[in-house]
């Protein structure tokens, strides 16, 4: 159970992905690791030390041919609305204060000490074991807007946040409001780089936003929704047996939703 109750926001940053749409290609990672300058790994096959903010994983219905079935489910940080990760932080090194809901991560106040993916219930936080090491060439395509973070520190997806921060400046010198920006001023590398369309971000408060309506599906769930962590990521599926594999369901107690 989270222990932590945060402030409620106006704004809450979200996402819903399809998993029936979902084809497991992965795009979704290397997107990621782009975008927020993550070096290429000495051994990625080593996922003891390697790093990633978003990560794939592989579900199966567990039935013999021809009843098999899998699905795919990407999953980056949840970003919850009680988050255990932020009051076990000695140093304040993460946070959930900024208008928006999105749980921070501040690589230069981080010690390494681990609390964080100690509490996370979802293993969504990952320790830089090495120095970021580019291949000769490699360094011109950093992104200049995020920085890089030395080994020694805790990392995790912050959707993208240098993202939300530029969406923000263009509002304000566009001379709009940079607290209602539109649907399409922010939105994260993964979902926007998704082939299928699988990824929908943006405001679960706003009504007029499609990632708020799809969250209302009466086949939408949350990772381990009962612990009390109110994530922000949602997913959907028509499939009963993927729905189910979402949360700590008994054999007798019926599956949430359709």
């Amino acid at each position: 159970m989270a222990i932590y109750k945060l402030k409620e926001f106006k704004i809450k940053w979200g996402m819903v992905i399809d998993l029936d749409k979902c084809t497991g290609c992965g795009a979704c990672m290397i997107s990621c690791q782009a975008e927020n300058n993550m070096a290429p790994m000495p051994d990625a096959t080593d996922k003891l030390y390697s790093m990633t903010w978003m990560l794939v994983y592989r579900l199966s219905n567990g039935k013999p041919f021809p009843d098999h079935d899998i699905a795919y489910l990407p999953r980056p940080c949840v970003q919850c609305g009680n988050p255990n990760c932020v009051p076990v932080c000695p140093v304040i090194a993460t946070t959930k204060d900024e208008e928006g809901g999105i749980v921070s991560q501040i690589s230069p106040r981080c010690i390494g000490c681990r609390y964080c993916m100690a509490a996370c219930p979802y293993r969504a936080r990952y320790f830089n074991w090495h120095d970021p090491v580019w291949p000769q060439g490699m360094e011109k395509t950093l992104t200049p807007f995020t920085s890089t973070r030395p080994r020694g520190v805790v990392e995790k997806c912050h959707y993208c946040h240098h993202r939300f921060k530029a969406a923000k400046e263009k509002a304000r010198y566009d001379g709009r409001d940079p607290n209602k920006l539109d649907e399409d001023d922010y939105t994260t590398a993964c979902a926007q780089n998704c082939p299928t369309g699988a990824i929908t971000f943006g405001d679960l408060m706003n009504p007029e936003h499609k990632v708020a309506k799809l969250a209302k599906s009466p086949y939408a769930f949350r990772l381990l929704e009962r612990l009390g962590t109110d994530p922000q990521l949602y997913y959907m599926s028509k499939r009963e047996w993927v729905r189910r594999q979402g949360d700590n369901y008994l054999e007798h107690e019926p599956t949430k939703g359709v």
